[in-house]
């Protein structure tokens, strides 16, 4: 393998240092990406639980907002829950935004890794492909030998190139439908919490006005 690697030339840094680096990112991704980190299971109906016997306090808030980025949006629009519904969406979104640009983190590291890898190996072709020639005019056709070199660097940099950035891309595509799932599913329980918190308000809105 290390002679294979070898013949490619000094271009096969480079790109092992991409598949490297893309390998940690697609671990870190996976581990950071997992459903029930970002998204625990019936948060809304325990904020309502709370919510209901008066114990949603400002300590169970921040325990809920270092917990997972589903807590951190809703305990943006828990610490609203006094004003209209339109500041609390308003708090809400706000906070979505930075959740999901820290949900993506790494990915355009990714794209950028299944892009750049083929242009190296490109490159390698072309070096590789001038050595030929260069060979060619200085030992002529006949030293078979001596078009070796040329010819592996060239093969061996497009085909590790490639090996690279196909399964980069895949994975980049992976995780950026991932993301927009998680996000669909944030903004139906960010809205599920503005519905329970403005619906309960208005019960006991009605109850206060009875005589």
């Amino acid at each position: 393998m290390w002679e294979i690697v070898k013949s490619g030339g000094w271009l096969m840094i480079p790109i092992i240092a991409c598949s490297a680096l893309a390998l940690a990112i697609i671990i870190e991704r996976f581990w950071a990406l997992r459903k029930k980190q970002v998204i625990p299971k019936h948060l809304v109906a325990q904020v309502w639980h709370w919510e209901k016997n008066n114990q949603l306090d400002e300590d169970r808030v921040t325990e809920m907002r270092n917990q997972s980025p589903l807590g951190r949006v809703l305990a943006a629009g828990i610490v609203n829950r006094k004003y209209d519904r339109e500041v609390m969406r308003e708090s809400i979104e706000e906070t979505g935004r930075h959740v999901i640009h820290e949900l993506e983190r790494f990915l355009n590291s990714l794209g950028t890794i299944a892009a750049i890898t083929p242009l190296l190996g490109l490159l390698g072709t072309v070096i590789g492909m001038i050595q030929v020639f260069t060979d060619l005019t200085t030992h002529g056709a006949g030293d078979v030998s001596s078009l070796a070199g040329g010819i592996a660097q060239a093969l061996i940099t497009t085909a590790g190139g490639l090996l690279v950035a196909i399964p980069s891309l895949m994975f980049y595509r992976y995780f950026r439908g991932r993301i927009d799932e998680l996000v669909v599913i944030m903004e139906q329980e960010a809205i599920k919490l503005i519905e329970v918190m403005h619906g309960q308000r208005s019960t006991e809105d009605e109850e206060g006005n009875r005589p």
